[in-house]
């Protein structure tokens, strides 16, 4: 039986995705922060599917593009990482700037007269998704 698209993969099933070895996965992992795997009990990599279209991304730009290390960490820093996911899957269509356990930047902009919540009533839902993101990633990481 076939995992589902959404599945979590173990890091040999994430190598034979991106095409890259094992060894080069964890590599990569203390030159990008970006590229964070949920690490279980005993060290066991996951890779969440964003992760796959982000390593893809890394490989694509290493290996096809000829950009360095340092060429895509720039290239991170420069334009965020959606952009960068971009070159792994052009059809990726989640955000992934956003990183566990960040807080986003708060917006200078007035919430739309169109929403039909006033700003403390966003800012009160933001806060329980905060706390709910918190709280999974507790239960992912124990």
């Amino acid at each position: 039986m076939a995992k589902s698209p959404n599945a979590f993969r173990t890091i040999s099933e994430a190598a034979e995705a991106v095409g890259a070895p094992q060894h080069v996965l964890r590599f990569w992992e203390t030159k990008f922060p970006f590229v964070m795997p949920v690490k279980r009990a005993g060290g066991r990599r996951f890779y969440r599917p964003h992760d796959i279209v982000v390593l893809k991304a890394i490989r694509r730009l290493l290996h096809d593009e000829g950009l360095t290390i340092k060429g895509v960490q720039r290239l991170h820093k420069e334009q965020g990482l959606t952009r960068l996911a971009a070159y792994g899957d052009a059809d990726a269509a989640f955000s992934m700037d956003a990183q566990p356990g960040a807080s986003p930047a708060p917006s200078t902009e007035p919430v739309s007269s169109t929403s039909g919540r006033s700003e403390r009533e966003l800012r009160g839902i933001l806060a329980d998704l905060e706390s709910a993101r918190a709280r999974m990633d507790a239960v992912l990481a124990g």
